[in-house]
């Protein structure tokens, strides 16, 4: 297996001269090793004596839904505590006698649920977590089950929310005992971070109540909202604990005891479970931009400018982790970075 490592090194590099992002981490592997990795750029532009490292911590935003939410599904699934195609209402009182109750996890899982396509739980619900929980469990659909593919936040929230309940652990706890320590994702956690920590993170958009620029506190205004736990974002996470989830991912020999989930959740999320809707997805996955699902190469992005691939096929995984939010809300810069980079770990 070769990678075009120059190639990559100078795409990232352009992205940091033409301010798309601060600076890069990024790697490619197998399901045995790491086998390229590389940094560019600087973690804070004001510091910009201070380089990104391999050990660089990310605001992982939308990963998050992987990395907690889909794992730990993926985990009460192979236990065989919850049936994906069951609704709801049948097992989760919370949800009984409310829209969500006819709603299965995969229509969840898929983005074909119907529920509402924004949280805005601050706007609708209030600041209580407590209230924030019924008000999103008991909201009504946006539209029947089943009739579209619409990617909402929600979808994972309320997933988490699910995990919890079936658990009786809260979610980062959860996370934490059937997929982060197992698999050594020594650094990933749920934030706020502690300041030893928070020290090497990447930072993120500015915040506009203190002057500065998020560094150890998650940006999605949920996650802070809800104490920095939630399905949707609040995970901080590092390179080499992504290789790591990512290897897990490959390794189809995995002794099911390492990590909650194993081969049996990978193989049935990497796989269209819309049928003929548009786009197609798989289990909160969904094939890279530019690839058909025949290609094999799936991804998931975070809104902070972190994403990471994985194809089955080919035996390879890729992540790049960037703080484009730092600059800009503008994503087309990094999708372009983003698809480039994509093509050449895969080509």
């Amino acid at each position: 297996m070769t990678y075009r490592t120059d190639r990559i090194h100078q795409l990232l590099s352009e992205g940091v001269r033409d301010k798309v992002y601060p600076g890069a981490v990024w790697a490619v592997g197998d399901a045995t090793a790491t086998r390229a990795h590389g940094a560019t750029g600087a973690l804070d532009p004001d510091e910009p004596d201070v380089p990104m490292r391999r050990d660089t911590v990310f605001d992982a935003a939308s990963l998050t839904k992987i990395l907690a939410v889909w794992s730990s599904i993926g985990t009460l699934w192979e236990q065989g505590k919850l049936d994906l195609d069951a609704p709801l209402g049948t097992f989760w009182p919370e949800t009984e006698g409310h829209p969500l109750a006819a709603v299965t996890a995969r229509r969840l899982l898929t983005h074909t649920a119907g529920v509402p396509l924004r949280a805005q739980l601050k706007n609708l619900y209030g600041t209580d977590p407590r209230d924030i929980r019924d008000g999103v469990l008991h909201e009504a659909l946006h539209r029947p089950p089943g009739q579209a593919v619409e990617y909402t936040d929600r979808a994972a929230l309320i997933l988490g929310y699910l995990a919890e309940h079936l658990s009786g652990q809260s979610l980062d706890r959860l996370s934490t005992e059937r997929t982060w320590q197992p698999l050594g994702m020594n650094t990933t956690r749920y934030g706020p971070l502690p300041p030893e920590i928070a020290a090497r993170c990447a930072p993120t958009e500015l915040d506009q109540d203190t002057d500065t620029h998020l560094k150890g506190t998650a940006h999605d205004f949920s996650a802070r909202l809800l104490g920095g736990v939630c399905g949707i974002a609040g995970a901080f996470t590092v390179l080499d604990d992504l290789a790591a989830f990512l290897r897990h991912m490959l390794n189809t020999t995995t002794a099911p005891e390492r990590a909650g989930f194993g081969p049996a959740w990978t193989r049935e999320s990497l796989t269209v479970q819309t049928g003929t809707l548009e786009p197609a997805r798989g289990l909160f996955w969904h094939p890279a931009p530019g690839t058909a699902p025949a290609d094999d190469i799936w991804v998931h992005y975070g809104f902070t400018g972190t994403g990471m691939w994985i194809s089955p096929r080919r035996g390879r995984w890729a992540v790049l982790l960037t703080n484009k939010l730092y600059y800009t809300r503008d994503r087309q810069p990094l999708t372009d970075i983003r698809n480039t980079f994509r093509a050449v770990a895969f080509g």
